[in-house]
């Protein structure tokens, strides 16, 4: 039995008559007829909350609807290089998350050429692994340059100090860098962290370096990549603007503070801090590839998932600028997805 399942090259069922309503301009209700006349549901609509950045009921109706079996079917708007993949089994997962980080760092060393790699902190247990097996095989880290994606900032914009628990960068160096020998380990000059001093210049600094090779990531709650919020598209004229967009201070969605309370805090939505320093979609978009991974189980002893829906909306959805993780459809690209975490989007009162 296969850990890994990939796209099947085809289009859903669903997508083909989503395209055709569309089309046919075939207004909402008609749409969740179809849907609750195939799962068997209440046709009761409670309509969208005014607290949301996307709001289009009908798309979050399709892709409600995609089953698991379908979740790896490919959409009109996906680029013949964007895969998803279905992965099993949590020590499998992450051993496959490491081994494309690691794989890579080897494969730029026998190529004698650098590798550069946009990272993000969560998930964690990846780099534990890579560390692993850094040390183990005795691979030379030297000609790695990395860039991590986001950290904290308080409500006046200045970044989370190191001695700070909850500070990415320090998180980085516990679980990465400092793990991985010293005479394998990445050059400091080499390591690059975003802050409240150089967040102007961070989209440059990676241009500078000649762009990433790749970008790993994740997807929030909110949909953001990295913590480029789905609440800042309304910045943006259009999807062409909002895709050149920088490194920036932002402020914090409400739904990123209560999922990071959830799984790094304790629960305490009082300690996440209100803002961030992050890149920004230019920057994932013009690495060379992009490598998400979405773990997002309330732990890994339950059938309960915060990433259900927002797996299917940023890979299903059409492109937009407010479901952030939209956008990696239209670029080569793997989405890996915990196999859990593609269960059917059910309502579950038990």
């Amino acid at each position: 039995m296969t850990s890994i399942r990939e796209g099947k090259g085809r289009y859903s069922s669903t997508t083909a008559l989503a395209v055709n309503a569309k089309e046919a301009d075939i207004d909402i209700a008609l749409w969740q007829l179809w849907c609750c006349f195939r799962r068997n549901v209440s046709m009761w609509n409670p309509g969208l909350s005014s607290h949301l950045a996307y709001t289009n009921a009908a798309e979050c109706a399709r892709v409600r609807a995609i089953s698991k079996e379908r979740i790896c079917d490919r959409e009109p708007a996906h680029h013949d290089g964007f895969l998803i993949r279905l992965i099993s089994g949590e020590k499998n997962f992450y051993n496959c998350f490491a081994n494309d980080i690691v794989n890579r760092i080897v494969q730029a060393n026998e190529a004698g050429t650098t590798c550069t790699m946009i990272l993000p902190v969560g998930p964690v247990p990846q780099y534990i692994k890579a560390t692993e097996r850094i040390n183990r095989e005795g691979i030379d880290c030297s000609n790695l340059v990395t860039f991590n994606m986001d950290e904290y900032a308080g409500k006046d914009g200045t970044t989370a100090p190191p001695d700070w628990e909850g500070s990415f960068a320090t998180a980085m160096w516990r679980n990465f860098f400092g793990e991985i020998r010293e005479d394998l380990r990445p050059r400091e000059e080499n390591i690059h962290f975003p802050s409240s001093a150089n967040i102007g210049d961070y989209s440059t600094m990676i241009e500078d370096a000649g762009e990433a090779d790749v970008c790993y990531g994740g997807i929030g709650w909110c949909g953001h990549i990295a913590f480029f919020e789905s609440h800042l598209g309304e910045h943006y004229a259009d999807l062409e603007e909002y895709m050149q967009a920088r490194g920036q201070l932002v402020e914090l969605n409400l739904m990123t503070i209560m999922q990071n309370a959830l799984h790094s805090f304790g629960g305490d939505w009082s300690w996440v801090p209100p803002k961030a320093v992050t890149i920004g979609p230019r920057d994932i978009m013009k690495a060379r590839d992009r490598s998400f991974w979405l773990d997002g189980m309330c732990g890994f002893q339950t059938n309960m998932s915060w990433q259900r829906f927002i797996a299917r909306l940023a890979a299903h959805a059409c492109p937009n600028k407010d479901v952030p993780g939209t956008i990696l459809q239209t670029a080569p690209g793997t989405y890996n997805i915990y196999e859990p975490v593609a269960n059917d989007v059910e309502i579950d009162m038990s």
